[in-house]
């Protein structure tokens, strides 16, 4: 009884928080001149698909519900992602276009761009494992698109959207899925799994003064999730029921931990900083714990083909197994959440976080 009360007793919080932030929404629609993304696979709209890499996901299944075309985009997802919501939420346009992506030109960008690149990390040497954008390059990016935004809109007005705009920065897993625990690079040799928090820690503080110092001021960083409860991480492990693994959900606690520390230091250094931690650790850990409450039947396995380890090309249209309908579904592929859990983290950290900005 005392479980069917506090499940009960969520569901009602979870309606009234949706309540509250579709009214906001309509209060503040129009006042966020732009939408900026700096990240990797989470909030990556297709930038990958102009690059020399082998993380794609420009083909079938992938996109086959993005608003109703059934075209894949790039995006990780069956749809469109958390960022994409964010865009519409803000009243602007109802995706956010990638910079390298030849359909789009500086009108389009100047409500909204994508930097981000599937397979990048904090850690230079992550972008490396599979030839994809830095992060370091993706500010070079940001630099160029405010030279042709200045010419577009104008300095004045340039600058305007520059700093009244929002950032949204979703990076970080890869750093250890792909790297530091994949053994890929000698990161593992060069830090304990302590030491390399502190790592990035840093070098994500660097990235935030460069992108302040060329005019962001209002800055979303999405902490980590459970990156051990990812179907691909789980199911490793069959012989044990497929559980969590806790070594790597430990270090995403202690990463989002260093992380808002490093945020209120900024915050007290630099003149005007608006740096906030979208902290989603504990919400998605309860999607993954009680998935009926959202509407998922599944949370431990992707949409696309078995979903215990399909993830770009090995996600395609001759899979087999993949699922009809992937709403039911927490995760679209081994790694990736589907529209659906994308729109409910969007909701939850636009409520929480990316509507808090003055």
């Amino acid at each position: 009884m005392q479980i069917k009360a506090q499940k009960n007793s969520l569901l009602l919080l979870t309606k009234i928080t949706t309540i509250l932030f579709y009214t906001w929404i309509a209060e503040t629609e129009g006042k966020v001149p732009a939408l900026i993304v700096f990240g990797d696979s989470t909030v990556d709209s297709g930038n990958n698909n102009v690059l020399p890499t082998a993380l794609k996901a420009n083909f079938p299944p992938y996109g086959r519900d993005f608003m109703g075309s059934g075209k894949p985009t790039g995006r990780f997802s069956n749809g469109r992602v958390a960022t994409d919501f964010y865009s519409e939420m803000y009243g602007l346009r109802p995706f956010v276009p990638a910079y390298l992506d030849p359909e789009y030109n500086i009108g389009d960008f100047a409500v909204g761009v994508c930097f981000a690149s599937a397979g990048t990390g904090i850690d230079p040497a992550t972008a490396g494992v599979l030839s994809v954008i830095p992060l370091l390059k993706q500010v070079e990016l940001f630099e160029e698109y405010q030279a042709r935004l200045a010419g577009y809109l104008g300095s004045e007005m340039a600058k305007q959207t520059i700093s009244e705009g929002v950032y949204a920065i979703s990076i970080g897993t890869n750093d250890f899925i792909e790297n530091y625990f994949a053994l890929a690079t000698p990161r593992f040799l060069e830090f304990t799994p302590e030491s390399y928090v502190e790592f990035l820690i840093s070098l994500s503080r660097d990235f935030i003064i460069q992108i302040y110092m060329l005019g962001a001021r209002k800055i979303g960083f999405t902490g980590l999730s459970g990156m051990g409860c990812l179907p691909l991480e789980r199911n490793r492990n069959p012989m044990w029921g497929r559980p969590c693994i806790e070594e790597y959900n430990k270090v995403a606690r202690e990463f989002n931990s260093k992380l808002q520390q490093m945020t209120d230091e900024l915050c007290k250094a630099l003149p005007d900083l608006q740096l906030r931690v979208a902290h989603l650790f504990d919400f998605f850990s309860n999607i993954l714990e009680n998935p009926s409450l959202y509407g998922f039947e599944d949370a431990q396995y992707g949409c696309c083909g078995t979903g215990t380890f399909e993830l770009g090309y090995l996600c395609n249209e001759y899979t087999p197994f993949t699922c009809t309908d992937a709403s039911k579904y927490v995760f679209w592929d081994a790694v990736h959440p589907t529209e659906k859990t994308s729109r409910i983290v969007a909701e939850f950290l636009m409520n929480t976080t990316f509507s808090k900005f003055k």
